[in-house]
């Protein structure tokens, strides 16, 4: 990218710095290509690190000016694209999910759970990342094991035991490129054409999508507010005869339900009365609001039923694409390969610099802050969402988490709403997308705090009552193509 002279001898931040040039040349209509340079490609060419444009590339992506797509790059938002929030297609729903929405840049995020740029502990990762230059050198950029580097697969180990009493011997842990790597690798190594894999009904429609692509026959089991519904699963499991049950114990996506102590222990038993595995997809168990501290199902699982994956996109820096999974015994050599076949291993510097954050104790601190922030966040969205009340909305308060889903009354439709939203600069996510099937009730929003400000929360809110206020019927966007 020509013309971009970053001062490294400034005060404000390198990143800083590149998101505000390219943001210029964006505005200016100075950039030809829709699809800008490869992290490390610009990265090699102004003479800074990963870290640096991957935080300017994040940055322009909280801002709407740009969208990134997993496996392909980072691309320019068009115009169009901010005109016409309405329709997306069928191939656009993965990036919805992600919160990679076409929406203006005016708009206020409802659908995103993606955390905002200030929330990164910068300064503290950073001096990981010097440190680790300091005292390895060349050697911090060699391949580590094809599992992970072995210190940070220690330090998770002592994590596990530590934060949620999960003990798991490190040669259990595989270090993957997030959670969706980890969702990716157990799909490939585990699941054959024809396979049964029962999943929450509503569910996270990427791991539904990373199932699907290996063939799998997945069925949708209901949820109720304290875990799924034990009764519909034994029934399935009876029938089916499943491979896995893929959940999420606290504060689950979309429903933001937690499990009861009393479901976590049947669930066991039966993976144990039925031979099945349990996956076990964590991402937000560390945000409670209250003094309910969730543990996971894999804290209690005894007979090694449980796969245990943990993503810190949502609760460290989503671009440094840290996470991991943790394997029964029986599961290694296959699950191991296949993260060796799909991309070697990830980043050593990355891993020996989370490593090293792990181990300075600087994640105390981190988590306690988000949840300080975000905290508050949820307060001002609880408080201001009691208006919407009188139009017959319910939701149950999680107390954690980076969401509300909301139940909508019969006389006001899920799409509809989103499309009113979309109208008005208001970004929500319809219910519909999550469920796996037509015939259940799907008339749902989830609204969601992650990448907003709590200015922002009451403006949407009082966006949604002023819609809410009015008839809105509209015959046409009963067609919305969503699945």
């Amino acid at each position: 990218m020509k013309y971009i002279i970053l001062e490294k001898s400034s005060n404000e931040p390198l990143y800083v710095q590149l998101f505000n040039q390219i943001r210029n040349k964006i505005e200016n209509n100075e950039i030809k290509d829709e699809k800008l340079p490869s992290i490390r490609k610009l990265s090699k060419q102004l003479g800074v690190n990963n870290i640096t444009v991957i935080n300017a590339y994040k940055l322009l992506e909280q801002e709407g000016y740009v969208y990134s797509i997993e496996g392909s790059g980072t691309f320019i938002k068009k115009a169009s694209l901010s005109d016409d929030i309405a329709f997306i297609e069928d191939g656009d729903m993965d990036l919805m999910l992600s919160g990679i929405l076409p929406i203006s840049r005016d708009s206020i995020n409802f659908a995103s759970v993606s955390p905002t740029p200030d929330l990164f502990p910068i300064k503290e990762f950073k001096q990981s990342l010097i440190e680790v230059l300091d005292r390895d050198g060349g050697l911090a950029f060699t391949y580590p094991e094809i599992n992970g580097f072995e210190p940070l697969r220690e330090s998770i180990s002592k994590f596990l035991d530590d934060n949620y009493k999960i003990k798991v011997n490190m040669d259990q842990i595989l270090i993957t490129s997030g959670g969706q790597q980890g969702l990716d690798i157990i799909a490939k190594s585990m699941v054959n054409q024809g396979d049964v894999i029962l999943v929450e009904n509503p569910t996270y429609l990427a791991a539904y999508e990373a199932f699907k692509s290996r063939g799998a026959k997945i069925f949708g089991i209901p949820m109720e507010e304290d875990g799924i519904d034990l009764n519909a699963l034994k029934s399935a499991i009876i029938r089916f005869n499943p491979k896995f049950l893929y959940i999420m114990t606290n504060y689950q996506s979309p429903t933001t339900c937690s499990y009861s102590i009393e479901k976590k222990i049947q669930l066991l038993k039966l993976a144990r009365d039925f031979d099945f595995y349990i996956i076990e997809d964590d991402f937000l168990t560390d945000l409670y609001f209250d003094n309910k501290v969730k543990m996971p199902l894999k804290s209690i699982d005894n007979l090694d039923k449980v796969i245990f994956i943990k993503s810190f996109s949502k609760i460290f820096m989503p671009g440094v694409r840290i996470g991991f999974v943790t394997l029964p015994n029986k599961l290694l050599k296959g699950i191991i390969k296949a993260k060796h076949t799909t991309d070697i291993s990830s980043s050593g510097y990355l891993q020996r610099a989370f490593d090293l954050y792990l181990r300075k104790g600087y994640w105390r601190n981190h988590i306690a802050n988000i949840r300080r922030v975000y905290s508050e966040k949820y307060e001002v969205m609880i408080n201001e969402l009691s208006i919407l009340k009188k139009y017959g909305i319910e939701y149950t308060k999680p107390n954690g988490g980076l969401s509300i889903w909301l139940k909508l009354p019969d006389s006001i439709d899920s799409i509809q709403l989103y499309n009113k939203c979309a109208e008005n600069n208001l970004s929500v996510v319809p219910g519909k997308v999550f469920f796996i099937n037509d015939n259940v009730d799907s008339n749902y929003i989830r609204i969601s705090f992650g990448a907003i400000n709590n200015n922002e929360i009451i403006k949407g809110i009082g966006i949604l009552d002023n819609i809410l206020s009015k008839p809105f019927k509209d015959k046409d966007s009963e067609y919305m193509p969503f699945v």
